[in-house]
This record gives structure tokens, sequence and C-alpha cells, in this order.
């Protein structure tokens, strides 16, 4: 006899299983929602009790703690409701801790709809958000430390290690052994699991562990996993809300690094830095400690995660220069990685851009958007248009807020568009946008993953980790050359115009108030550099060109912050320029007693200009007069110049007006638009047979997804041409100098635009000076200009040079850029003759066959419900050329247009024009001049080759230079020699689009 077994043709524990059954009853036994009385999830919290006493004080204001704690606090009970919205609680909570829960990690549990802070003695300990998954803070980890071991943190780790088990078994698939064996596991973990006696608790891990002890082959593919917490400098939230943002999400971070010693966390974005250090200067101590530490790790080397396609070249170098030297300053390094995982497009001029700042690593996810086409790498090398190559990575998972799941990896792996290239992918895991940051759970599945077999290897990495390991992989990966367009998202070029034109006005401001300091300062050495101001207002610029701001896709309370911000640069930059102007042209401003009053003309551009300008009469009437201007010079009018040919305005019978300046001939109808833009004697019509030029026309804008963010293809399936005339065309100045004319429309149902067509002496341009009080709901407004030009491309000017663009729908990758980008100007042209469309703050544009389209206005009703509406001022221009556009000077148009001439008040003394700068090459744009950042005796100059050629200049001053020497974007000097000063200044080679910069040292 045989004593004990089973039963005779019953072996132990070979049950049949079915497939279903047993992931649903693994499924159960963790679920939140099924069975809790009798599951494991059921045991995870133990006793609990209210607090002991619950006061609170709310107030309108973002109240600091030092002055919360001093402030009158009334009783507040669980449950009560808070708000509005924006308004800020203070609670404090007295906690009374029973002593039977001995030897127990007790939690403060806080779940509510808003985010909060825990402070402890004084200082921020722990941020509570209930999206980010954070609703409780760790009071101790063992109260009163009497027992080793809590039932609760026993149920917590059984709870993570079926988590795992049970995706391993779905995700799998079931061709896969692992998937069986995982599942089987988890299901012997039920059997043997007793919920209600701890005791079987370790036999159940153990069963886990031995899945997780099984380790994988060598050729498996290893996942970075990096802790991030991608945080909005401002969208749904105003940048105030984002200080405290940062210190709730950061001080997360540090507490759970105090635990998990493997933990690394990424970081970008200097400005939010320097809002932690100003308002939690603990907290930022410690940063510093961790970053020291190698895992609190700064990336990205700029001063915020800026928009990649609107702000100018200048503006880019500044958001690099200014990030690169917090983050030396702070830290002792600066980054070796650009981080911009969720801006909407990325300009071809960056790669360049990033290795002037000691750059040669990028990292994005944002192309996974694409709505057409899906991009075909992961990792790969990025080049520029100037040949300069970066490095490239997007996280294969598609997202930069990973949970550290099972499903994560293994999309990591399968979504992979370079297996066999390279074998190392980053995951970036920590809840993003309004911040939060990576969770304890997320670090416990992410161990149990470190090497499991039928699992990508996941180890916690740090960026320069992952591409130094790609760099040794990267012989057998692909280039992808010129812009990284998104397909998607291309609203935000014209969405909240008034934020786009100020982001033009300033950058043109900051320019000229750099340039007229720096002259100032090589002229008179007791002139003081405004350099502490013109910082502190370069960095309001640079904020507000994040990625939901400068685009527009962000509430009302952050549109009337940037405004404010503009309005700020506007007002200190006015005082700093007549501050420059005073002491670099002083004795020329007195006005002699009993002389006619002169006028100081000063051009901040590289190139003499001869324009009509506008000034003061006698009489405090506006007087019209032609002048000449120096390259980056001044000179004193005394007898304006007689125009070459004046302008002559006629008006003809069928109510049409023309007008020609010996430069170019128009013709416009009653309702402005133009039916004929020649060149003067020259019978080539730039306007195609049959149609009208400056035609408005109104589309309807109703999106799929994100109404500020997107404007879809069939949009233009709807286009309206704005018809209805409120004023006709009337002649508002006859000739001589300047001839215009202007007119008044009605546009969509309720909605005005008047305009002016004005046309200058020696102008080869045509201005639209453009007033639009606009009241319209999801409505697109444009201005098309049908042109009699055939080519198959556009041209499109970006940051420091330009790039082409189909002007056809061949393949879908040219359709879905039916609404493209650009800065001052673009361009159709064919050999030997073109047209160009400029303007002083426009971005969205288009060419489609013949037609050249220019955005002006979109009617978004979400995140903002008041987008754009009010009243819009903007100017844009056309002009036709022979010849190439580079030839025919439609860059320095493009920049005049946005750069006009300074006129003051002056003396009418006898002076000599005078230019600090000139360069002999038209295809060489001098675009910045300012001081040097750590050289208060130098300045630095910086220019790019525009044209798209090589080139050799050379570069004349005026300025008392003693030695020149080329340096890259942080003003690091490039080479020992420097540069030979001759005769006719300094010579200058140039690949097309290359930047260059020059440090001047002055003679004191």
């Amino acid at each position: 006899m045989r004593s004990g077994g089973a039963a005779p043709g019953m072996a132990a524990g070979a049950m049949l299983k079915h497939r279903r059954t047993a992931l649903e009853r693994v499924e159960k036994f963790v679920s939140a929602a099924y069975f809790t009385d009798c599951n494991l999830r059921g045991r995870l919290y133990g006793a609990s009790r209210p607090p002991a006493a619950l006061s609170c004080f709310q107030s309108p204001l973002r109240v600091p703690y030092g002055e919360a704690v001093g402030r009158r606090f009334g009783p507040a009970a669980v449950g009560d409701s808070f708000g509005p919205a924006w308004e800020t609680c203070w609670f404090k909570v007295e906690l009374s801790i029973p002593p039977a829960w001995a030897g127990r990690e007790v939690h403060f549990v806080w779940e509510s709809d808003g985010e909060g802070m825990v402070w402890r003695d004084g200082q921020p300990v722990q941020g509570l958000t209930k999206e980010g998954e954070k609703t409780s803070y760790i009071l101790t980890s063992c109260l009163k430390e009497s027992e080793p071991h809590s039932v609760t943190l026993d149920v917590y780790e059984l709870l993570v290690d079926l988590e795992i088990l049970l995706d391993m078994a779905r995700l799998l698939g079931e061709e896969n052994q692992r998937s069986f064996q995982a599942l089987y596991a988890a299901n012997q973990m039920v059997n043997v699991c007793d919920v209600t006696d701890p005791a079987t608790f370790p036999a159940a891990r153990d069963l886990a562990a031995t899945i997780f002890g099984q380790r994988n082959g060598e050729s498996q593919h290893s996942i970075h996993a990096m802790g991030h917490c991608h945080i909005d400098s401002a969208w749904l939230w105003p940048y105030e809300e984002t200080i405290r943002k940062c210190a709730r999400s950061w001080v997360t971070v540090i507490r759970l690094m105090e635990s998990n010693p493997e933990l690394t966390f990424v970081c970008s974005q200097a400005q939010q830095f320097e809002w932690v250090r100003s308002w939690y200067p603990g907290l930022y101590a410690q940063i510093q400690d961790y970053v020291a530490k190698g895992r609190f790790v700064p990336v990205g080397g700029t001063w915020v995660e800026m928009d990649g396609n609107l702000p100018s070249g200048e503006a880019m170098v500044r958001q690099f220069l200014q990030g690169q030297r917090f983050f030396q300053e702070q830290f002792g390094r600066i980054c070796s990685e650009f981080w911009l995982p969720d801006t909407f497009g990325y300009s071809a001029q960056l790669p360049q851009l990033m290795r002037g700042c000691g750059i040669g690593r990028f990292l994005t996810q944002k192309l996974s958007w694409n709505l057409v086409n899906a991009f075909p790498h992961h990792t790969f090398f990025w080049e520029g248009i100037d040949g300069s190559r970066v490095l490239t990575h997007f996280p294969p998972g598609d997202s930069y807020g990973m949970l550290g799941r099972v499903e994560e990896m293994l999309k990591t792996v399968k979504n992979n568009k370079d297996k066999g290239r390279v074998n190392h992918s980053a995951v970036l895991f920590g809840f993003g946008d309004g911040g939060g940051g990576p969770t304890q759970k997320m670090l416990d599945r992410m161990k149990r993953m470190r090497d499991t077999d039928g699992l990508p290897r996941v180890q916690m990495s740090t960026p320069d980790r992952l591409f130094s390991v790609l760099e040794k992989e990267s012989s057998q990966l692909c280039t992808w050359v010129g812009e990284l367009f998104l397909e998607l998202h291309n609203g935000t070029y014209t969405t909240q115009a008034q934020i786009k034109k100020g982001n033009r006005e300033c950058e043109r401001i900051l320019h000229d108030v750099e340039v007229l300091s720096a002259l100032a300062l090589a002229q008179d050495s007791s002139f003081q550099y405004p350099a502490s101001q013109l910082q502190r207002l370069w960095r309001l610029l640079l904020l507000n060109q994040f990625h939901d701001v400068l685009p527009g896709s962000c509430i009302q309370l952050v549109v009337e912050d940037a405004l404010q911000y503009y309005a700020e640069i506007r007002r200190a930059g006015a005082r700093l320029q007549e501050e420059a102007v005073q002491s670099l042209c002083g004795d020329l401003l007195q006005p002699e007693s009993g002389h006619a009053e002169g006028t100081l003309v000063l051009n901040t551009l590289p190139w003499e200009r001869t324009e009509v300008i506008s000034r003061t009469g006698p009489a405090g009437a506006e007087v019209l007069a032609l002048v000449t201007a120096p390259s980056m010079g001044y000179a004193i009018l005394r007898e304006p110049l007689p125009p070459p040919q004046p302008v002559t305005v006629v008006k003809q019978e069928d109510g049409s007006v023309t007008m020609e300046n010996g430069v170019i001939a128009v013709c416009l109808d009653a309702m402005g638009r133009l039916t004929s833009l020649r060149l003067a004697h020259s019978e080539r019509e730039a306007v195609a047979d049959g149609c009208c030029a400056n035609q408005f026309a109104l589309f309807d804008d109703v999106p799929l997804y994100w109404d500020a963010w997107d404007v879809m293809d069939y949009h233009l399936e709807t286009r309206k041409p704005v018809t209805t005339l409120l004023k006709p065309l009337e002649i508002t100045l006859a000739g001589g100098l300047r001839g215009s004319a202007s007119f008044s429309l009605r546009v969509g149902k309720s909605s005005t635009l008047t305009q002016e067509i004005v046309l200058d002496a020696t102008c080869p341009y045509i201005r639209f000076l453009t007033q639009v009080e606009w009241k319209e709901s999801h409505k697109f407004l444009k201005v098309e200009f049908p042109v009699q030009v055939r080519s198959t491309n556009a041209t499109y000017e970006i940051q420091f040079g330009h790039v082409q663009r189909p002007t056809h729908w061949n393949t879908s990758w040219d359709w879905a850029r039916f609404e493209v980008w650009a800065h001052k100007w673009m361009d159709l042209s064919e050999h030997g003759f073109g047209v160009a469309v400029l303007n002083d703050s426009k971005y969205g544009a288009s060419a489609r066959g013949n037609v050249l389209s220019l955005s002006l206005l979109r009617a978004p009703k979400s995140p903002d419900a008041t987008a754009d509406i009010t009243q819009h001022h903007f100017t844009y221009s056309v002009l036709p050329h022979r010849g190439s556009f580079q030839d025919a000077g439609v860059i320095q148009c493009a920049y005049n247009l946005n750069f006009p001439l300074h006129a003051v008040p002056a003396s009418c003394a006898q002076c000599p024009a005078w230019s600090a700068f000139s360069v002999s090459s038209p295809a060489i744009v001098l675009e910045t001049v300012k001081q040097a950042e750590d050289r208060p005796d130098a300045v630095v100059v910086r220019l790019y080759e525009a044209h798209g050629s090589t080139a050799v200049t050379w570069l004349r001053s005026s300025l008392p230079v003693t030695e020149a020497m080329l340096c890259d974007l942080l003003e690091q000097p490039l080479a020992k020699e420097p540069l030979a000063l001759e005769q006719q200044g300094v010579r200058l080679s140039f690949t097309p689009f290359q930047v260059l910069s020059i440090l001047l040292v002055l003679r004191q």
C-alpha cells in the first residue's frame, strides 16, 4: 500500500490550464475593482485613522511658506471643496499615530484634485499629485523600528511581482514559451498565497524570483532607463505655477533618490533651475549635491525647451548661450546633449548651432506624432543645411513619460526602426507635462526587468552612457538631411498673432540695443554697456519662446504674462537704446540755437540703405525725407535727397489706382487687389493671367484634435475669397516721396480689414500696412499672391539661411507640408525672374503651384477661448525681381522691412557719415554685434553666409580693433592664432550657410 499522495490518475500539479481563465484568475487576484474583500489588493493598506486636526487658509496669491505659516487658519474637513481655480490653500495637519502601528511603514494619504506640497520643519519634503500617482507621503519607514517587516510592504511587493508576470504572460504572446512560464508561475503564486496569512507570502515571492532570476543571452537589447519629468514652463498654467510644479516634482525625486541609490534623473531648462534656486534654496542645495554625484543630470543646454521653428537664429544662439553658461556656473559643466522632446518640429539650422555650443547629441520623440508619414529612423545622424551632423536618438517607445511597464519595454524593442544597426534605446520614465516625475512603483517594476529572460535588459542609465554606446555602434547609421518637419501642429505658426508680433519686435529691439551699445562702448570707454539689463531682457524673451507660449498653444493667463514681458522689453529697450545713442552721438543731438533742426539717421544693418523716412517737421507735422544711411552707422540729414524718380499715383476712371516709382509699377483694383505688378521698363508681368494678387481668403478651421495647435489639410477645401467691400480704394498720398491708397473690407461675419498700400521712392517692393478687427470663430485668414512663375520648389527663410520646399504634392511627404513656416521672406523663382513675399511678424506660409500664401490670423477656442479676438496690426510686402532672389537682394530687403532706420532730432552741424562695420560680399550678413560675455574690452560679431554659396569676404571696421579671433557660439576661442588684421580688414572664408563668430579686442 501507498500512503499519502494523490488519488490514482491524478498527478499533483498537472492540471490542464485554459489560458484565458488562468490569466483572468490572476487579474482578479490583484484587481482594485473586483473581489477586494478577499483578494491581495484588498490587503494593501492596513489600519487607517483620520487626522487629529485639520485647518486651512486660502489666498488668491501664491503665498510663500514663511508668510503662510503666520496667517490665521480656519477649520477644514475631509470632503470640503476649495476654489476657484488658481487659488492657493494652505493646510495645517495634526496627526496622532497609534502605538500599535509600531514597526509598520506609516503613510500620510492626501487625495485632492489639486497639486500639493508637504512641508515639514520648514522645508518642502514631498509633492502630492493625484495625476502623478503620488497621493501619500511616508511619515516613517518603520515606526520605532521594533519590527523588521510590514505586512503592507510584502503585499505591495507581491502585487508588483504579479503585475510584471501578468504583463509578460499577456504581451509575450501564445507563440512565446516565456509567456506560459510567467503565467504558470503567477497562477502557482495565487495557489500558495493565503492573503490572510503573511507567512505564505515568501513562498509566493520565491516563485516570482525564479522567473526574474533567469537571465538573457548576450544579444538581448539594452534599455537605458532615465527618470524624467517634462514640465512645461507654461501651458495650461501660468509661469508662476510652474515654479511650484518644479519644486513639487524635484523634491519628490530627491526623496526617491535617498531610498533608491540606482535612480538617475535627467532635467532640462536652465530657467527652471533658476526658479528653484531663487524660491527654494534648501531644495536647490540638495539638487546641487545630487548633480555632483552624477544622479540628477542637467541636460539640454538651453534656457528653456524652446520652439524649434520660430525663434530667430540669434535667439536660438542665446537659448544655448544663456543655458550653457548657467549650467557651467552652477554645476561646473556644460551639457553635451540637446534635449527637446516635445517641440513642434526642428529647424534644419539646429545641428550647426548645437555643434557651435559644444553639443553633438540630440534627443526628441515628437516626430512620432506625425499624422501622415512614419519617420524612418530612431537612431541616426541628423545633418543641417551647412553640413553639420549630430547623433540623434528618438526613444522608440515614442514617449517621454513612460511608467516602467512591460508593455513599454517590449514596444521600445519592437518599434525600433534601426534594429541590427544599434542595440541600445532610451526609456524616459516619469509623469510629465505638468510634472510629477518618477514613482517608486515605476522603479520597482524596472528592477524586476533588469535582466529577465524574454524581456529587454533594463538598466538605470544617463544620457552620456546611452550616447557613448550609440557612438560606438554608429558605423551603420543612416543620415537624415534637412529639417525635421512635424506633420502636425502647423496651426502654431499662426495662432496668437500678438505673441508672434511681440517676439519679432523684441528680437529686433534687443538686436538694435546691442549694436548701438557696442558701438557706444567702442567710441567711449566710459560708457557702461548694459550687460545685466540685457541679460534680464533676453531671458524674458527666451522664456516666451517656450514651446507652448510662442506657438500660442497656452491659456489666456499665459498670453497675458507673455504680452506683459514683451511690453517690458519694449519699455526697457527704448530706454537703453536712447542711452546708447546719447553716448554714441551726444554732441550731435543738441540743436544749435537759431539754426534749423537736422535729423540723425542710425542704421543697425550691415549695408548702406537709401530709404524714405518720416520725421517731425518744424511745426510738429510729419515730414518725409529720402536719406542715405551708412552700413552699421549714422549720418546727419541736413538737406533731404531728391528722389531719382518721384512716385506717381493715378486713379483711373474704373476706380483702379496705378503707382510707379521707376523701379516697380503696380495696378490695384477697387478692392485693393493687384491686377498688375511689373518691374519698371519691363513688360514682364508678375501677376498670373486672369488672377488678382493680394487676394484675401477665409477658410473654415476646425481641426480633428488640438484646436490651437492644428490646421488640417481639408481646410483648403473650404476657401472663400473675401470680396465684401466696405470702403473702396482711395488715394491717401498723392506721390512724390511716397504714394499710398487705402480700402476696407468685411471679413467673415463680423470682422473688418483696413489696408494702406504704400510705395516709396527708390523702393523695390510695395508694402501692405494692414489693420484687422478680428472677431471670428474657427476661421483662418490668409492672403494670396498667384504669380506668373513656374518652379517645383519655393524658398523660405529660416534661422541663418533658407530651405526649399516643393510646390507640388507628388508624394505624401510633399502634401503633408501643406502649411509650413518661414521667417522674414519666401520666394518663388524661375530662371531669371521671381517674386518674394516679405513680412514683419508672420510665420505661417505655403506655396502651392504658382500661389504664394501668407497665413495671417486664426481663431481657435481652446485652450484660450479669446485667442486672437482683438485688433491686429502687421505689414507684408511683395517684391518682383530679375535674376535669383540672392542677386536681387531679397534677403536685404526683408531685413530692411523688419529693421527700420532710426531717426532722431539733431543739430545741423557738419558731420561726416560714420560706419562702424561693413562686409564686402553681399552673400554675408553681419547679424549681431554685442559685448563679449567675459571680456568687457571686446565685442563679438556674428556673421553667416546667406546665399548658400562658398564665399570670401572682408570684414571692415572703423573701431579701434587690436586683435581678432574666431570663437564658437559660447565665445570660446577656436584657434590659438589670431586672425590677421589687414588694410582691408579681416579676411573671412565661408562655406554655404556657415555661421562664424569673431571676438574683436578693442584698444582701451
